[in-house]
């Protein structure tokens, strides 16, 4: 059994040496298991903040993502505390009480072993568009101040990641202020990771690679595949990050989210856990080096005395306990229980890959391979990519954790394999494994 390194004070992340994973630097993997936290440091307080962060440290999470504008009149309205970030909404003239909150938050989750995925400021201060009112900020000048200012305050802090961006793209005069903020946070702080959170959208979603791909503050490259429309294909997306070069470890940082109604418009219905399942684990097997949720409610922290945004609806921490939510950690015990830095992707393993909702999806590692099928559709496997006389097949139920043996077969056929139920709602995933190592 390899699993990824428990959280570690002495040692920061770093990209793997193969360009695919974020690693400890002893070398050890680390998986990123994501929740969206967008209004955390805008809307909690430190009781209800702890009480998130032991729900999500229970849950295997270990990367909550928040912003430090926050999108909701975060400028405006203050935190649970009374303070606004800004004097006067000058990025150049920062709060010291909100950023002494800010810092507090962030110690907190680090007590809980957790991650903050960092956003300096949410896009809406960068471009106004009908999502987040703004107000604009930022240009390219005051940007790379504002991040010369922020990377310089957390550059000592140790359970940070920075992800620049924040729900918009990188067209036009976007451009110029993202790079502004991404080289100026690196300028002082060049040992912390750094992403860019794209917008959704556009019938697939984007990825930072769309615009960002070569700049050198861009250590790993996030999607958006979004909440337009059931069975969206975002594995696209990460095959295409994956061929890109120079390599860049990639991921989904914001796929469809728990309780999200479909393409904002509740007749279309609501998107659960099963797609939750889909979504991650498509993209996982198709070359991301972790996953990422949400919930419609968590991310904007939802109670009665909050005004809904897209038609979220429940109390957020009610939410907490989603199905989806919960099943995420088998699919972090799935990708830690083998050697982790070894997994590539792999479609060749299948004969007939699906399409549609159908469609399966096939990692490997030198010794193993894990094959998605989301609507338990059988599949017709070719045996002989992994090292192994006889191989172990078992059926591992991505609702509840459990595995169940089929069979073992010899490592050179090709051979059908059906899984227990199907249709929507009942995927399955084949562990190949060979039979002479234990797991």
């Amino acid at each position: 059994m390899k699993s990824s390194q428990p959280f570690n004070r002495r040692q920061r992340l770093q990209i793997s040496p193969n360009r695919r994973s974020l690693v400890w630097e002893d070398g050890a993997p680390f998986f990123w298991a994501g929740d969206t936290a967008w209004e955390l440091f805008h809307r909690l307080s430190r009781k209800e903040a702890e009480f998130y962060f032991e729900n999500r440290r229970q849950k295997g999470f270990t990367v909550l993502m928040a912003v430090v504008l926050a999108e909701l009149d975060g400028l405006n309205s203050p935190n649970a505390l009374g303070d606004r970030p800004l004097i006067d909404n000058d990025p150049l003239q920062p709060n010291a009480a909100y950023f002494d909150y800010v810092d507090e938050i962030i110690r907190l989750a680090a007590e809980k072993e957790l991650f903050i995925g960092l956003l300096p400021t949410w896009g809406d201060k960068i471009e106004r568009l009908a999502h987040g009112i703004g107000p604009v900020i930022f240009n390219p000048e005051n940007a790379y101040a504002y991040g010369q200012w922020i990377g310089n305050l957390y550059k000592d802090v140790h359970n940070i990641i920075w992800i620049n961006g924040g729900d918009r793209s990188g067209d036009g005069q976007n451009f110029a202020v993202w790079d502004a903020l991404g080289r100026g946070i690196k300028s002082m702080d060049s040992t912390h990771l750094m992403g860019f959170h794209p917008p959704g959208g556009g019938g697939f979603g984007y990825s930072s690679s769309r615009w960002f791909h070569q700049c050198d503050w861009l250590d790993f490259n996030m999607a958006q595949s979004g909440h337009e429309y059931r069975d969206l294909p975002n594995y696209r997306l990460i095959e295409d990050d994956y061929a890109l070069t120079p390599v860049k470890p990639c991921l989904d940082g914001e796929p469809r989210y728990e309780d999200h109604c479909i393409n904002w418009e509740p007749e279309q219905g609501w998107f659960d856990d099963y797609d939750v399942r889909q979504s991650v684990y498509w993209s996982l097997f198709s070359g991301a080096f972790g996953i990422s949720y949400g919930c419609h409610s968590v991310w904007q922290f939802l109670n009665a005395e909050r005004k809904s945004v897209g038609h979220a609806r429940g109390d957020w921490r009610h939410a907490l306990d989603l199905p989806g939510a919960a099943q995420l950690i088998h699919a972090r015990r799935l990708i830690e229980s083998y050697p982790m830095l070894e997994r590539r992707p792999d479609q060749s393993l299948l004969v007939q890959p699906g399409s549609g909702r159908d469609h399966a999806v096939a990692c490997q590692g030198d010794n193993y391979a894990l094959i998605y099928l989301p609507t338990g559709k059988g599949v017709t496997v070719r045996l002989g990519h992994i090292r192994a006389e006889k191989v172990k097949a078992v059926w591992y139920d991505p609702r509840n954790g459990q595995a169940f043996t089929i069979g073992v077969f010899t490592n050179s056929l090709q051979l059908p394999f059906t899984p227990p139920t199907s249709g929507q709602g009942n995927d399955w995933i084949l562990i190949l494994e060979n039979s002479d190592i234990k797991s």
